[in-house]
């Protein structure tokens, strides 16, 4: 079943598309990596989808819920951006308390595995200003799967952090999929998504080039991973 769906989507920014007639579905219990060059749309994607802006024309659907003024579908997915802004003058512990009542949620409702998994657990009182890159995109992680979301969003999720919670937080994203759960992934690093990948999306040019699955697209080229074989596919014609 779909989780979400865009329907002849675009945005503009003055004159310039952003994004053009997309069309993509996105199912319950599967992992999409989102690709294409800088430009191509995939940021325009993503800010539509969470409703950061409003599309130029068409529409966006999750859950059936055509997006729109109402943001309460927005409680059903979780959102790992590439750089996060915590309020400096809070600690861990205070972000991750002041969260539940934004999303009124108790701890009976929320997974709070990664906050030990990825160490955090040790520094609870350690304020927001005085984080490492890394150390916050790790509390980044625990915020996105913390509301045990049905539909994830991760940007650039392994950017900044060391190789032991860069595997910790792809592997719950492969476990929030096996339980049905909806996973969208924008990443350079094609080495390190492409086994959690059930499909690719390539935009280009703000355009849907195709979407395909990853077994499909190394078959088509005869490679053996997604950087060798997503070059011979985009100069190749390829039907959506």
């Amino acid at each position: 079943m779909d989780r979400v769906r865009f329907e002849g989507v675009g945005k503009r920014y003055g004159k310039l598309w952003a994004l053009r007639d997309v069309d993509a579905a996105f199912r319950e219990g599967e992992v999409v990596m989102v690709i294409g060059p800088n430009g191509s749309g995939k940021t325009t994607m993503i800010k539509c989808l969470l409703g950061l802006v409003r599309p130029t024309e068409g529409r966006i659907s999750v859950e059936g819920t055509v997006i729109g003024q109402d943001p309460a579908y927005r409680k059903a997915i979780g959102y790992m951006p590439q750089i996060s802004q915590f309020p400096p003058a809070l600690t861990i512990g205070q972000l991750l308390d002041m969260m539940l009542d934004v999303r009124g949620l108790t701890t009976s409702d929320t997974d709070d595995r990664l906050i030990a998994e990825l160490g955090l657990d040790r520094q609870l009182d350690k304020r927001l200003s005085a984080l490492s890159g890394g150390t916050s995109q790790k509390v980044s992680a625990v915020m996105a799967f913390r509301s045990k979301p049905r539909l994830l969003v991760m940007d650039e999720p392994t950017a900044g952090l060391d190789p032991l919670s860069d595997r910790t937080v792809l592997d719950r994203a492969a476990e929030l999929r096996a339980n049905g759960g909806t996973v969208l992934i924008t990443s350079h690093l094609m080495e390190e998504v492409e086994a959690l990948a059930d499909r690719v999306a390539y935009l280009q040019d703000g355009a849907l080039k195709f979407l395909l699955p990853t077994a499909e697209i190394l078959e088509r080229t005869g490679s053996q991973r997604l950087a060798q074989a997503i070059p011979k596919l985009i100069t190749a014609p390829v039907q959506p």
